[in-house]
């Protein structure tokens, strides 16, 4: 997924612009729209941030991320309304909307191996056209896809993944955009700050710059746009460096 033109710049608040609420962040978004979101099971997806494209109601999303979530968390609630008509996902087990509509032919699923997937996003991010993976290889995965032999292996050539768009969810951030996540949160989220050109950070505890431990950050701001503050969670990583 890719587009030729980057979404409007919006006008932030803070010494660096990028601080924004969630409404305000909806001006990048469209029906149409292609995004990354970060997520594993829908634990590290943006809570506001999906609320916010519920209000909107923004129609015929295509989205790339580990799952579909559940019905009532994550990417899920905007499949459960209708609001996603492609979705690129390792599994939709966790939501039964999703398995219905795609059987009904409402949502456009494409089905990638979990790992195989984290390195196609990897891959964007990282500037690569894609990678070779002998996972999938002799069986139906392998049908159309481009076979490369490797000192004698055989190897499926997977496109590299990036969208216009991506939106993650930090633990902590400071106003440059630097990020900390928290737990499996860490899973997807920093592949998909790389991997989208446009990236919206739901950030839970946002600190000034400089008040982050530089040897904890997950995420440098150099791939952060924008940030949106999020609520706080009661034991979460301690902001100050130490």
């Amino acid at each position: 997924m890719t587009a030729p033109t980057r979404p409007p710049r919006l006008a932030g608040e803070g010494r660096y612009g990028k601080v924004v609420d969630a409404a305000a962040a909806m001006a990048l978004f469209h029906d149409g729209a292609a995004m990354l979101f970060g997520g594993f099971g829908s634990i590290g997806t943006p809570p506001l941030l999906i609320d916010a494209l519920l209000e909107r109601g923004v129609r015929r999303l295509r989205i790339v991320g580990n799952d579909a979530g559940y019905p009532s968390h994550g990417v899920g609630r905007l499949i459960r309304a209708g609001q996603v008509e492609q979705a690129i996902v390792s599994h939709i087990g966790s939501n039964p909307i999703a398995i219905q509509q795609m059987n009904d032919g409402l949502l456009d699923v494409t089905f990638v191996p979990q790992g195989t997937l984290a390195e196609r996003i990897r891959a964007g991010g990282a500037g690569l056209g894609g990678i070779l993976t002998d996972v999938g290889e002799g069986t139906e995965v392998e049908e159309g896809k481009q076979v490369v032999e490797v000192d004698g292996r055989r190897y499926l050539l997977e496109p590299a993944l990036r969208a216009p768009l991506g939106i993650v969810l930090a633990d902590v951030g400071d106003e440059y955009g630097n990020l900390v996540y928290r737990g499996t949160a860490r899973n997807f989220n920093p592949i998909v700050a790389m991997a989208a050109d446009v990236v919206v950070a739901e950030v839970r505890t946002l600190v000034p710059a400089g008040e982050l431990d530089p040897d904890r950050i997950h995420t440098p701001g150099a791939f952060v746009d924008y940030i949106v503050p999020g609520s706080p969670v009661p034991g979460g990583i301690p902001a100050p460096k130490t």
